[in-house]
């Protein structure tokens, strides 16, 4: 771009002003009395040109006086300079010197030429670029909304360039991942569906055993069966919550006070509310609410050791529900990984009970509720978790 702007201005310079070639002397009535042309050669010496060179000598200065300064540029470095002959047969060096230039401030100079042809080709070419990156930020906006996990997004295919070709790999890619990713939830939902036929029996012949079975071998199954009963029920709900268009249940203002002090009451909890917070009200599913207080404090009494606290606080917009305990705690690096789906902390032991879902079932719960939850260490030992949501007005 910068070398054609160059080569355009400068054909443009040498059109609008063509270099001198010849000159020719005229008298006062008009006469042509000697001609010549363009030296491109530095004058010779005084004693070898053919005629006597015109102005003082060559070591004098102007008019006679000093000789030029050194240093001082040679008349054919400045302008153009002619050898013109007379008719009388002298020979004349006629040196025209020119002004100095000024190419910033003279109108249509080099730099005007140069900034009118980049606007020139910027106006020009502005359309098609913008045409361009408006395509990429549209391809950009749905991959970051794919990536939030919108899985249904889609970006439109216009035309057959190289962007296109990359918006239509992204919407196959896109469907294939959509379409396996419905194909896992829907296993693991008819699954665990079928596997409540087959409990449900289990559970039938047990109680039908009567009083044949040993008591403690009768506890065991109640306890093994209770636990995959716990496994599907907390799978289904998981796939449910995962699904983006699943329907959850019916949003209406949830008491965050009662429901916790509900939930401790079955614990054995301390409930602490800060002064004023006797009414925090959310705007949720009152039974996923439930059953996230519920896992936080199941969660507690079977890792932690002594007494379990509940405090409800508010920071603003937002309702910090914390539940600590006095257990080992959860080490710094650990502390996002316990959410994760049936994940155990190192040396924990299936005989505690639990199936690894349900910190993961909170992580989605509070996620579907536009908040969070984190785990933080308990002063004096144990850990906390919280679980931050909006509060409703």
């Amino acid at each position: 771009m910068a070398v054609l702007t160059l080569g355009v201005a400068g054909a443009w310079r040498l059109a609008s002003d063509p270099p001198l070639r010849e000159a020719v002397v005229r008298n006062a009535t008009g006469d042509v009395v000697g001609s010549g042309s363009l030296r491109l050669r530095p004058p010779p010496p005084p004693h070898e040109a053919g005629g006597l060179p015109l102005g003082p000598p060559p070591h004098a200065g102007p008019e006679g006086g000093p000789p030029p300064h050194e240093g001082e540029p040679h008349l054919g470095r400045t302008g153009p300079e002619f050898v013109v002959k007379m008719d009388s047969g002298e020979v004349l060096n006629i040196h025209l010197p020119r002004p100095p230039r000024n190419i910033v401030g003279k109108p249509f100079g080099f730099f005007w030429t140069l900034g009118l042809c980049a606007i020139a080709v910027a106006l020009a070419t502005y359309p098609i670029i913008r045409k361009l990156t408006r395509r990429l930020e549209e391809l950009q906006r749905s991959v970051e909304r794919w990536g939030d996990g919108d899985l249904s997004v889609r970006v439109p295919v216009k035309g057959h360039d190289e962007v296109a070709y990359l918006a239509g790999r992204f919407n196959h890619a896109a469907e294939r991942i959509q379409t396996l990713m419905q194909s896992h939830k829907a296993l693991l939902a008819n699954a665990s569906h079928e596997l409540r036929s087959p409990l449900a029996r289990i559970r039938m012949g047990v109680e039908l055993m009567g009083t044949q079975a040993a008591p403690g071998f009768r506890e065991e199954i109640k306890r093994n069966i209770a636990e995959l009963d716990q496994l599907i029920d907390e799978i289904l709900l998981a796939s449910r919550l995962d699904a983006s268009e699943a329907d959850l249940g019916t949003l209406e203002s949830v008491d965050l006070v009662g429901l916790s002090a509900e939930e401790c009451a079955r614990v054995g909890a301390e409930l602490e509310a800060d002064d004023g917070s006797s009414e925090l009200a959310v705007t949720g599913v009152a039974k996923l609410l439930r059953r996230a207080v519920r896992n936080l404090l199941e969660n507690a009494r079977r890792y932690g050791q002594g007494d379990i606290s509940v405090k409800l606080s508010r920071q603003g917009p937002l309702i910090l529900l914390a539940v600590c305990d006095r257990g080992p705690g959860v080490p710094p690096a650990l502390r996002e990984r316990i959410f994760e789906p049936f994940y155990r902390l190192p040396g924990a032991s299936e005989r505690e009970g639990g199936v690894g879902l349900g910190l993961a079932l909170v992580k989605s719960i509070a996620e579907r509720h536009g908040g969070s939850v984190h785990c933080e260490e308990h002063e004096g030992g144990g850990a906390c978790f919280v679980l931050t949501l909006p509060h409703t007005p």
